[in-house]
């Protein structure tokens, strides 16, 4: 994360750039085209060279409600900027202007706030889901295990993880927070279990779940990346596990300087709202018909303890819930029976 606005060392970059740019579009403007193709080429570099310079100019004027931050790799370094509140810039950009429908499965409670909607122009509609989650769906919590950033956490989820695919017969989308803890869990449940184990990065994406699908009795481990976009009706899935509750990484450049901005309130007005979406988001992979059956489970006992439980909960579809393991495995059974 870089301060705003930018230091000078940087400035004089990007001043210098622009300045490069504008030397490009003059070159450009007296060039002469003899034919059609020629000309279209033209027409096309100075729509690219013409918003380089607007990227530039923007980046130039980054103040106080502005975030920027480096990403890439070293030896590729990425300047980005990013607006402290979308807000500001949706209100004066779309909304003073235009009529528009928002709709999503999972838009949190404090969407409009976040997108700059006044409250006073926001009819909502809260349409309830055509699919009967009491009947068809169970939400499991390991209560019992300790929090995730315990040592013993992995080992232990494992063996929940282990248990519920061998209920499901395979079937199994498990969602995990990183790529680390999605490798960690393959390797060690390969060789326990008779099904096959694909991950995410094996193949492309939509290979990968052409594979798991043509596969009953298949798993699929993977990050989230594979949190929503994902539509695998049938029995092919019918369990969804998650490691954790997918809370905004704490390094995250972007949401730190949201969390400062806002001060003491930051976890329950920056970080809750988002992991509830993210967890709804993921829980919703599981029933995509009106005839699917499944149990969700979240090996992360925070959705059992915590004082901030319910916000999470309320955002989820409103399955059967239950902190007994067995309960699970037995709804499982009955789906592959």
């Amino acid at each position: 994360r870089i301060s705003a606005p930018l230091p000078n060392e940087v400035t004089s970059v990007l001043a210098a750039g622009r300045r490069v740019v504008a030397k490009v579009l003059e070159i450009l403007r007296v060039i002469e085209t003899k034919d059609d193709d020629s000309n279209q080429r033209k027409l096309r570099a100075q729509t690219m060279a013409t918003r380089l310079a607007e990227t530039l100019d923007a980046a130039l004027q980054t103040n106080e409600t502005h975030v920027p931050f480096v990403s890439g790799t070293p030896d590729r370094p990425i300047l980005e900027i990013a607006p402290l509140n979308v807000g500001p810039t949706l209100s004066a950009g779309i909304w003073q202007k235009t009529t528009a429908i928002l709709t999503s499965a999972t838009i949190p409670t404090n969407m409009p706030q976040r997108v700059g909607l006044p409250n006073n122009k926001v009819n909502t509609l809260d349409v309830e889901s055509p699919f009967d989650y009491q009947s068809n769906a169970v939400l499991y919590c390991s209560g019992h295990l300790p929090n995730p950033n315990d040592p013993s956490f992995g080992a232990l989820m494992h063996e929940e993880l282990f248990h519920l695919i061998k209920a499901a017969g395979g079937r199994t989308l498990a969602l995990f927070t990183s790529i680390a803890k999605m490798n960690a869990a393959a390797a060690a449940l390969r060789d326990r279990l008779p099904h096959t184990i694909f991950t995410q990065g094996e193949y492309k994406k939509t290979q990968i779940l052409k594979l798991f699908s043509e596969d009953e009795s298949s798993c699929l481990f993977a990050t989230q990346g594979f949190f929503q976009g994902i539509d695998i009706p049938g029995r092919t899935l019918s369990l969804v596990t998650l490691d954790r509750i997918p809370f905004p990484r704490p390094d995250d450049p972007l949401m730190k300087a949201r969390r400062d901005a806002v001060g003491p309130s930051a976890f329950r007005e920056i970080d809750l709202p988002r992991a509830a979406t993210s967890l709804a988001q993921a829980t919703g992979r599981l029933i995509r018909n009106a005839t699917d059956r499944g149990v969700v489970a979240v090996f992360d006992s925070r959705l059992a303890n915590s004082g901030y439980k319910s916000t999470i909960l309320n955002a989820m579809p409103k399955m059967r819930r239950t902190l007994i393991r067995s309960e699970a495995e037995d709804f499982l059974r009955t789906i592959t029976e």
